[in-house]
């Protein structure tokens, strides 16, 4: 039996940015943030009038720079006379990337409170799709722990149509996800739409009776004075043109991610990486001398590591478990010389040392509620950190900077297992709705910048139980390693893939031991976790080796463009398939997944980003056949892939045969 999966787009060969496309994204800038006064892209209220009433007759500055090779600066400035606020709009145009984004500050500048500043946007704009077509919106559920946390989800947005998305909390990708791509199908035009605010947000797509789309994003609640001398900031807005399919619009996103946004791997390029640890099978009782033997056991299997994860409750919990956090000091029990002689461990075998922290939710009973208390919202019940306010994110910063230094950390793993939201609006008074969010947000984004300022090349990972913070703004400066709390499920892998993977290229599964293709294959990311207890003495290194050789060569095709090939689905009963395109390698992986209930032996797939003309030979590792088949038969005819195994798994690659 056949299932016959068209492909969902029509083909293209390249997802790199055209002309046409760049000078989209420029005309809509100019437009939007000339040097003559422009009509501003963000909105508020100021004493209850709208800023499009006012902005017109404050005064008006603009000024330019050059930032590098690949971005520009244009700063537009409106100032109040009368009250002395002044808004400052800044501008970042990419040069190598139909990419547009800016910030915009508000600065009392004056010598008494502001009025009330509410209903901020970061941005308040419409596009007009024109007479034909309709507007179609994809977006995606955020992080909830469930098989389909990322799931993209597509809303065609007729003429009265609203939506309105806010995560869950405080944490950005917490239910929801800041990230938005806007088609319009028949005009073959769309633009990217991204919010960086490790915050709660407020988006909402508002579709008129005619052909126009108001769009509107901010942070949800602000209502605030502004004191003598004070300036808060807006989320930071992305915007990125494309023409064509929606995909050919996500992976030029994905592109710009890699070469632009997440930091770099010790000043290069984000390149596969192979983890392990030994929390696991200690549940959290992990000893020094336990993490060294496993360290040893895994250079004696050969299986050469990236990185040692050493997860939560290796800190002083007082047998409470690793959730218990807010004294951050080794366990002198199970570490008697700190987590140094782990990191020298590590690095004698060149493997980096990965260590879990999560500062900014404090539990009771621990050295931070018994000798600051004043420095928790919560008090001494514990609570969140106050990152709000200077002095504690100095603390905090000297406090992670001094186990880094000692313990020879490589990546900082971060986790932020708590909604801050209700302790952020419980702090504000009434005519100061919105800061606490703000300055809190401002204190963790300086507190990682620090970081990084401190120890040039090290990684920083995301995580926020799983991907609940995983925008922008934390992107620029992390890796969102575990997208998910989901594990040791392969339909939630292959989902997880798929739904993650649209948005950002780099991301963990964890293989929990077993080797069999629709496992294993489930699995494959970008960064491995090996949950391998390699002590056992029957642990199958044969199958562990063979099963490593099979990542090594697939993980490299995560980092080029990514076209699905079948549709998403959370279910038992179908196939999931999609391909990664290497375009610099001339070079591609076809991922195909039989699911258990799938009745369905064999599937034909039609392949993206090929050239027509070029024939191409096709592997298939498990039978070992060749086939050579042209770019116009494998994009127009397709692929079958027959699997017989229910469930399994199939891996093929191909590349074009030189002439």
């Amino acid at each position: 039996m056949i299932n016959v999966l068209t492909s969902l787009l029509p083909h293209v060969y390249t997802s790199s940015p055209t002309t046409e496309e760049m000078d989209d994204a420029r005309q809509w800038e100019s437009a939007n943030s000339r040097v003559e006064r422009p009509e501003p892209l963000f909105s508020f209220l100021y004493d209850g009038v709208h800023s499009s009433e006012l902005l017109q007759s404050w005064d008006f500055q603009c000024s330019e720079e050059e930032l590098d090779e690949h971005r520009s600066q244009r700063t537009t400035t409106f100032t109040d006379s009368k009250t002395g606020l002044q808004v400052r709009c800044v501008f970042v145009i990419w040069k190598n990337y139909p990419t547009v984004e800016w910030t915009a500050y508000f600065k009392n500048n004056g010598d008494t409170n502001t009025p009330i500043l509410s209903s901020i946007q970061a941005i308040d704009t419409a596009f007009d799709r024109g007479p034909d077509g309709e507007f179609v919106l994809h977006h995606h559920i955020g992080d909830k722990c469930t098989i389909d946390s990322f799931a993209p989800i597509e809303t065609r947005l007729d003429p009265g149509v609203s939506k309105t998305f806010i995560p869950d909390g405080g944490r950005p990708s917490n239910g929801e996800w800041p990230y938005y791509n806007l088609e319009c199908p028949d005009e073959g035009k769309g633009v990217i739409i991204a919010i960086g605010w490790p915050g709660q947000w407020k988006s909402q797509f508002v579709r008129d009776e005619g052909t126009e789309l108001c769009v509107t994003a901010g942070q949800e609640l602000t209502h605030l004075t502004l004191h003598p001398g004070e300036e808060i900031r807006t989320p930071l807005m992305a915007l990125q043109f494309y023409r064509g399919d929606w995909l050919r619009g996500q992976n030029i996103w994905r592109r710009w991610m890699l070469d632009h946004n997440f930091p770099k791997d010790h000043e290069k390029p984000l390149t596969p990486k192979l983890g392990a640890g030994s929390v696991q099978f200690y549940g959290f009782n992990c000893t020094q001398d336990g993490d060294i033997e496993f360290l040893d056991r895994f250079r004696d299997a050969g299986i050469q590591l990236s990185y040692w994860w050493m997860d939560a409750g290796w800190y002083d919990t007082g047998g409470a478990g690793w959730g218990k956090v807010g004294t951050w000091d080794a366990d002198r029990e199970r570490f008697p010389n700190g987590l140094k002689p782990i990191g020298d461990r590590c690095h004698s075998d060149g493997v980096e040392l990965m260590v879990w922290f999560e500062m900014e939710r404090v539990s009771s009973g621990t050295w931070l509620t018994r000798n600051h208390p004043e420095w928790i919202h919560g008090g001494k019940d514990g609570g969140l950190l106050k990152l709000d306010e200077p002095e504690v994110v100095g603390w905090v910063i000297d406090c992670v900077d001094s186990i880094i230094s000692k313990s020879g950390i490589d990546l900082y793993r971060s986790d932020f297992n708590i909604d801050p939201l209700p302790f952020w609006r419980a702090n504000d008074a009434e005519d100061r709705q919105g800061i606490t969010e703000i300055r809190y947000i401002e204190g963790y984004l300086g507190y990682w910048d620090e970081l990084r300022r401190r120890h040039p090349g090290m990684m920083i990972d995301s995580c926020a139980s799983g991907g609940r913070r995983d925008d922008l703004e934390t992107m620029r400066r992390a890796i969102p390693i575990l997208p998910t709390d989901v594990e040791n499920d392969a339909e939630a892998y292959q989902c997880c893939t798929y739904g993650f993977g649209l948005w950002l290229p780099f991301f963990d599964h964890t293989n929990y031991e077993r080797f069999d293709d629709y496992y294993f294959r489930s699995s494959i990311a970008p960064f491995m976790q090996c949950n391998w207890d390699v002590r056992k003495d029957d642990f199958d290194i044969d199958a562990a080796q063979k099963s490593l050789a099979q990542w090594r060569i697939a993980a490299e095709y995560f980092f080029g463009d990514f076209w699905p090939l079948s549709a998403y689905n959370i279910g038992k009963d179908v196939w999931m398939a999609w391909q990664f395109s290497r375009p610099d390698r001339s070079a591609g992986m076809i991922q195909a997944f039989r699911r258990p209930d799938c009745p369905y032996v064999s599937a034909q797939f039609k392949l993206h980003a090929l050239e027509s003309h070029v024939v191409y030979s096709v592997s298939d590792p498990d039978t070992g056949k060749t086939s050579h088949l042209t770019g116009r038969e494998l994009m127009n005819d397709g692929i079958t892939i027959t699997i017989s195994d229910q469930p399994g798994a199939s891996l093929f690659t191909y590349e074009k045969v030189e002439v």
